[in-house]
Order: C-alpha cells, then structure tokens, then sequence
C-alpha cells in the first residue's frame, strides 16, 4: 500500500503538454493506485462525485481589516466547486475536481490544498505559458464584514488559466468515465465562451452517460448581467437532477407571449411556504427531469449575524426546514456548504425532512469556519446542529 500511495502522490495531476486525455491516464494506473483517499478505507462511497470549475487564490486582510488599511494579507484557497468538492471529501465522499492551473508555485500550490482535503485531483491540467500566455491563477479579495458592515469581495480573475486554456481539447467522455454524480455552477460558463461552451459539452455528455447532475446558478454581477445569466443558464435545465435555487432562470407564464411575465415575478426573497410551493411546482411541470429543487433562505440582521432556512421540493412534496441563527465568522462559501450538505445527505438516502434540515446545517457551520470551505469532517456534529443539540461532545 505504502508504494501505490508514493506512485500516486507522483502522478495525480497531469502538467502542460504532457499530459493526456485526462481520465485515459487514470484508467491505465489500475484500481490498486486509482484515487486513493485514506478517509475512504473501511467506509467506502456510495458514490463517485465529481465537479468541475475554477479555483482561485483568496486574500483577506487580517482582523476585520479593510484592504486601503491592510498591511499584509491571509492566503488561502477557494471557488464554489471547489468548496464543494472539498467538503463532501472531508465527509468521507469519493470526490473529485478538474480544472486549469499555471504550472508554477500558485497553481501547485492550489493543487495541494485540494489534495491535503484527500480531494482527488487526477484530471488537472498544470498549463504551459503557451498554453495560458497570461498564466496566472485567478485572485479575489475579501474584506470580512463585522456588525453592520457586510463583507465585500473584489475579483481579479480575467485571463486566468483556467480561462485561457483551450478546453475543447478535454475529452469529456473521458473525464466524466466512472464517476456518478456531475456538478456545475452557473460561474463557470459567465467567465468567458470558453467555459460556457465547455459546461454544455460536460452537461451533455453526463446525461448521455446517466449521471446524476446537479447545478446551481450562483449569479455573478460582477461576470456577465442578469439576462445573459438567465438566457444561458436556462438551456442547461433540461440536463439538469437536482437544482439548487430559482435564479437566474426564465420561468416565463407563456413560452410565445414573454410580455405575461415570469412565475418568479414579485415572490419576495423571503417568501412563504405557500408562494415557494407555487414557483417550486412551475418550475416540475416545465422541467420532470428535475428529481430535487431547493433553495435556502437567508434573514441579514447584521453583517455579524443571520439565520438561515430552505424549502425543497422533493417526491412530489415540498419541505421546509428549521430556522437555524447564528453568528458568523466567515460568511463566504455558505451557499456551497448547503449545496454539499444537501448532495451528502442524498447521497446516503436521508429521509426528505433530514436531507433539507442536514443541508442548512451544513451551512450554518460553514459560517462558523474560517475560508471557503465547509471543512467539517464529523457528520455527527452536523447532524447535532441539525437537531439543535449545542452540547459539548466528550
């Protein structure tokens, strides 16, 4: 065993012009060496999930600090599926992440966080500067919210490898071979074509392959406008299994006659059960293929503290969870903490009521954890949460 995890450490990603297509290479290594997650030995999972999207390096100055006052700032990692992929790993999940990084120290660097959260990183692609000219791995600052003052996020991400690298060359049949679950965000595609065209070609070959997908819109003001997130992330609807939140998506009354309006149209964002039912049921009876619907809620009382619920619809019902309050720490990556929550507990087939309850759970303590990801490796503790137990565990 000792040997087949050094080989692996060797060869888990492949860089530049080296590699090739990129689940060929995994195939050829054979089952003893393929993906080996130490969390995964005498508990193995239910399924192999994999996501795809960019990651990035996060800068936050220290202490609260806003950045034309900062001196120095803290480094880590992060990007919703990354997030993702990084917290269902920790849960014990058989999780895997593509995406493009420069081959130098930032993009390796990134490549050993994923992997130091025994998140198999096979299928990366370490650039060249020819094949990314820019070469550099995308950059966001995050100025931390404290009381009244909401957290703020700057991006410096155009012409990241990720963008630039021509990903027509992955072969996706390849990349998604031997996996179960597929999951996308509405990020990706508003980087640039590139990626856009990439997330349908993924789409597509997950469901001619029967996969379950997921995707959730995560609209980016900052990437492309309101409409151009709605125009594109609609096409993916019809690919798409389980769909986290309601936007941005065109749910027009009538297909032919735009001017009637969209069912979403004047349900507030904290709607009631009733109203949330009502959009939840649209959205089955234009789209069956769409097994689970959910989205969470979230109540700002100050930049310091929130509380969160969610609806989802589920076998035909719609459910609402509990109202969980709490005080935050680092609000950034809650959204992907639901998302993860919820594809965990679906996964291991939790009853509906427990998927949605685990799901905000999950997130409420992301918001108690310091950087992107909800770095949770003891279910019990978000199943305690999610049953309001705040003992001290022993």
């Amino acid at each position: 065993m000792q040997i087949s995890v050094e080989i692996s450490d060797k060869i888990e990603y492949n860089e530049g012009n080296k590699h090739k297509p990129a689940a060929m290479s995994r195939q050829k290594r054979g089952n003893a060496m393929e993906n080996y997650n130490p969390l995964l030995v005498g508990n193995d999972s239910p399924a192999k999930f994999i996501t795809i999207g960019e990651v990035m390096l996060r800068l936050t100055p220290p202490n609260y600090e806003k950045i034309r006052m900062a001196t120095s700032f803290e480094a880590s990692y992060g990007g919703s599926e990354a997030n993702i992929a990084l917290a269902l790993a920790n849960l014990g999940v058989d999780s895997t992440f593509f995406s493009v990084v420069p081959n130098n120290s930032l993009g390796k660097s990134a490549v050993r966080w994923l992997r130091s959260n025994d998140v198999h990183c096979t299928p990366m692609i370490l650039s060249t500067p020819e094949e990314t000219p820019t070469h550099r791995l995308g950059t966001y600052y995050l100025e931390t919210g404290y009381g009244i003052r909401p957290s703020k996020v700057t991006y410096d991400r155009k012409h990241s490898a990720f963008t630039e690298y021509d990903l027509t060359k992955v072969d996706v049949d390849a990349l998604l071979e031997g996996y179960d679950w597929l999951h996308l965000s509405g990020i990706t595609p508003a980087l640039c074509d590139n990626c856009a065209y990439f997330v349908l070609r993924c789409l597509e070959a997950a469901k001619k392959k029967g996969l379950t997908v997921s995707f959730d819109g995560n609209f980016r003001s900052s990437l492309w406008t309101w409409e151009e997130a709605r125009d594109f992330c609609t096409k993916c609807l019809p690919y798409v299994d389980v769909l986290f939140g309601i936007e941005p998506y065109h749910l027009w009354k009538d297909e032919n006659d735009h001017s009637l309006g969209d069912w979403k149209d004047g349900v507030p964002l904290q709607p009631s059960y009733e109203q949330q039912d009502e959009v939840f049921q649209h959205f089955i009876e234009r789209y069956p293929n769409i097994k689970c619907l959910a989205r969470h809620v979230r109540y700002a009382h100050s930049g310091s503290e929130n509380s969160l619920k969610a609806f989802m619809w589920y076998e035909g019902h719609t459910f609402e969870s509990k109202l969980f309050t709490f005080t935050i720490l680092d609000r950034v990556g809650g959204g992907d903490a639901f998302a993860s929550g919820l594809i965990y507990a679906m996964i291991h087939k939790y009853r509906p009521m427990d998927m949605i309850n685990f799901a905000v759970a999950s997130s409420a303590i992301k918001h108690t954890i310091h950087g992107d990801a909800n770095i949770t490796d003891d279910v019990k503790s978000i199943r305690n949460l999610m049953n309001m137990n705040y003992d001290i565990k022993r």
